[in-house]
């Protein structure tokens, strides 16, 4: 094993830590509900549809989707797949700035803020190549794509929109698909504008 995958290995355990814990957390405050995520069926689903598309995420991450806890928590791969944010420290604090924006909850800013730790840990040792400002941009980009949208997490029902294409469904939030290129353009719209949902 490399120091880079060694590195990499490290940050993904923390983020696994992190994700147990309020999993823990959910589960503790009695907020289980029955899977929402159902693979098979999911990949039997036709290409281009958000269900594909959720099991094709999870089967080329090779992250397993999370079966029990609350309800957010089970949905949080699909936001990934909503808005073409990675699975690395950046692409889950993109995740929580999208949800600040979209609808402010303070766990998402203490999640953001965990996310932003190991993106500092990651651009200290170099191990990502932006800057402080790309990353910044990066997340006012996200953020403003969620203040933007119609998407409220906590009426979201993916079961009902499997079966329709990734693109429709991002449409109906008014959720672009994500690129850097169009972070650093976005994030030049909402520099000057305050953050406040």
């Amino acid at each position: 094993m490399t120091a880079t995958t060694s590195f990499d290995a490290r940050q993904a355990q923390r983020v696994k830590k992190v994700l147990q814990l309020v999993n823990w957390a959910g589960h503790r405050m009695g907020g289980d509900v029955p899977p929402i995520v159902d693979m098979p069926s999911l990949r039997a689903l036709p290409q281009g549809s958000l269900g594909h598309a959720w099991a094709k995420h999870l089967d080329d991450t090779g992250l397993d989707p999370f079966l029990k806890g609350p309800r957010r928590l089970q949905l949080h791969d699909g936001l990934h797949v909503l808005t073409g944010y990675g699975t690395d420290p950046m692409g889950e604090a993109e995740v929580q700035a999208f949800l600040i924006g979209a609808k402010f909850r303070v766990v998402h800013g203490i999640l953001l803020l965990g996310s932003m730790r190991m993106v500092h840990r990651q651009r200290r040792h170099k191990r990502i190549p932006w800057t402080a400002a790309e990353v910044r941009s990066r997340l006012l980009s996200a953020y403003a794509m969620g203040r933007d949208s119609r998407f409220d997490p906590d009426t979201w029902q993916p079961e009902t929109q499997w079966r329709q294409s990734l693109a429709d469904v991002q449409a109906a939030f008014g959720i672009r698909q994500h690129c850097w290129q169009q972070a650093q353009s976005a994030s030049e719209r909402v520099s000057h504008r305050p953050l406040t949902p």
